[in-house]
């Protein structure tokens, strides 16, 4: 078990700026060369003193302080628990825990592997309940999954890659995006809809179907982005979730695709997040989303968004996140919105400073809908991670009514860990 000192949260002055050096808190350090990655966090909207997070393959996190110390357990079901996790709280203060299955024990040796995605449920951090799944085709392959809370009936909506046949090369297996709902607190989900037009292969590669997020509209409606090919992709539902589109929307390019190289990591991808403000700022019921791509080269990955006024009908030209100048490379990013004040917040790697491939930990944050956009380093030291070791697929951020906090992974002479940072916007 690690648990961290207790430290002061680090504000944010209404100049937008923040201190040069953060505190990071270390949540879980991994033993050997095994250890935490893909990262999830949660602030628990009804009390946020209470912050949960996740990591490969079943860890679970706890804090009761608003993330300054951290309990460290390990997840378990019996449909098995394989990673991917997907940490969230909804209206109610119940914690679900989304991840990925392996009822046999054996992985990849059993055919049972990845044949549905499982949510585990608790009221109070500690027992969880045995696992919920939507009803689908357990004779293909679940995975990539992400979970949203509608706020105003406490909805849980989840969407995920099916695969015919994981890592598949032959021509017939596809994959697609799948979606489902669940009104009873995850007790129970309606039957898996597929979404996506047009189908992919099983490579897990930037021709699948890949990188589904669900968000909630503030008048009910539901949105689901994707990558494929690419191109970003949204399809939309104006009756929770029952019926959607004809035809999937195109609403972004992404040049060169969704996986790509970054020297020093055994693989990357940029794909994309989507959010809706349901704050009462002005920009309530904006519709963002955010990715990461090379358009711009392969040393010089960047991070964007673009935003929708109109429901997801029209949508603004690319912005770019990260304020550097020059060639370098920002990576892994995520982010999230406020759903009290509407600042919006990203999480990302980036080597700005750096010749080699020394990486830091970036936070972005805009508190006016993303017309201007703030960076600064909140990494206490850079990492220098190494191809030889799996870094995973994600991090991840949480923030509610001026709590932030990021989740990331980092790499010290090959052993994994998992660190957070306390930031209080005032």
């Amino acid at each position: 078990m690690v648990t961290a000192c207790t430290k002061k949260a680090l504000p944010i002055s209404d100049k937008a700026s923040l201190p040069e050096k953060f505190k990071n808190i270390l949540i879980h350090e991994g033993s050997g060369f095994t250890g935490p990655c893909e990262p999830s966090i949660c602030v628990s909207p009804v009390n946020p003193d209470w912050v949960v997070a996740g990591s490969v393959l079943d860890n679970l996190y706890f804090s009761k302080d608003g993330g300054a110390t951290w309990s460290v357990d390990r997840l378990k079901s019996s449909f098995g628990v394989y990673g991917d996790p997907v940490v969230i709280i909804d209206r109610k203060g119940t914690i679900h825990y989304a991840h990925l299955s392996n009822p046999k024990g054996r992985a990849y040796s059993s055919p049972e592997f990845l044949d549905r995605i499982v949510i585990q449920s608790s009221t109070d951090g500690v027992r969880f309940s045995d696992g919920s799944f939507p009803p689908s085709d357990q004779s293909k392959d679940h995975d990539k999954h992400w979970l949203a809370v509608d706020p105003k009936d406490n909805a849980l909506l989840m969407s995920w890659t099916e695969f015919d046949k994981y890592g598949s090369k032959e021509e017939k297996d596809k994959s697609r995006i799948l979606f489902s709902v669940s009104h009873d607190g995850a007790k129970t989900w309606s039957p898996a809809i597929t979404l996506s037009s047009l189908e992919g292969d099983c490579i897990d590669d930037d021709k699948t179907t890949e990188g589904a997020v669900p968000a909630a509209g503030i008048n009910g409606e539901y949105y689901v982005v994707w990558s494929f090919g690419e191109k970003i992709y949204l399809d939309i539902s104006y009756d929770k979730g029952k019926s959607w589109l004809d035809k999937d929307i195109e609403i972004a390019t992404q040049p060169g695709g969704w996986a790509f190289d970054i020297p020093g990591i055994t693989r990357c991808n940029g794909m994309p997040v989507i959010k809706v403000d349901h704050s009462n700022s002005p920009s309530r019921g904006t519709l963002y989303v955010s990715w990461s791509d090379q358009r711009n080269g392969k040393d010089d990955t960047d991070v964007w968004f673009i935003h929708s006024k109109d429901k997801g009908n029209t949508w603004s030209q690319p912005a770019r996140v990260n304020k550097d100048e020059g060639a370098h490379q920002q990576f892994f990013s995520w982010f999230d919105l406020d759903p009290v004040t509407g600042y919006l917040y990203w999480v990302f790697y980036d080597r700005r400073n750096h010749q080699n491939n020394d990486t830091d930990v970036f936070l972005a944050w805009s508190k006016d809908g993303g017309k201007t956009i703030e960076n600064s380093k909140i990494s206490e030291s850079p990492f220098l991670p190494t191809k030889d070791v799996f870094f995973g697929d994600y991090n991840n951020i949480s923030a509610y009514d001026g709590r932030v906090r990021p989740i990331w992974t980092r790499m010290d002479n090959g052993r994994l860990s998992v660190y957070t940072a306390l930031i209080d916007v005032k």
